[in-house]
């Protein structure tokens, strides 16, 4: 008896790294797991212009075209778009490993922060444009 709880305890703990590598998610027809990082896809807020953004109500979600030019911060940066420009705040976890230059057309989505005399997005996703 005493052997076959030990022998079962033993056959536990080896799986269980097994069993904790599975993530789970979508497979494929060939048997591929399809990686995804999951969340919601859709829309993620209003397509904007910086002055159209400016004009928003506090803690709006928004989504920008145009340029990072300059940093102003450790992670305050200005970014321009046709309209203007606005003060966006870029955590350093949210570039993903890109590198992205005052050349490169972005994409950003965040939320408005306004106070009495000034606005600034607290982006949550930058991507670079094509």
């Amino acid at each position: 008896m005493k052997k076959s709880a030990a022998v079962l305890a033993i056959v536990a703990l080896i799986s269980t790294p097994v069993l904790a590598a599975q993530n789970g998610g979508f497979v494929d027809a060939q048997g591929k797991p399809q990686a995804t990082q999951g969340g919601f896809q859709g829309p993620a807020g209003s397509k904007a212009t910086v002055a159209q953004a400016k004009e928003m109500k506090d803690d709006s979600w928004v989504t920008l075209q145009g340029n990072i030019v300059q940093r102003v911060g450790d992670e305050d940066y200005t970014f321009k778009d046709q309209t203007g420009e606005i003060r966006v705040e870029i955590d350093h976890k949210r570039w993903n490993g890109q590198t992205i230059s005052p050349n490169d057309k972005v994409e950003i989505t965040g939320e408005l922060d306004k106070d009495w005399n000034s606005a600034e997005i607290d982006v949550k996703q930058i991507r670079k444009l094509p």
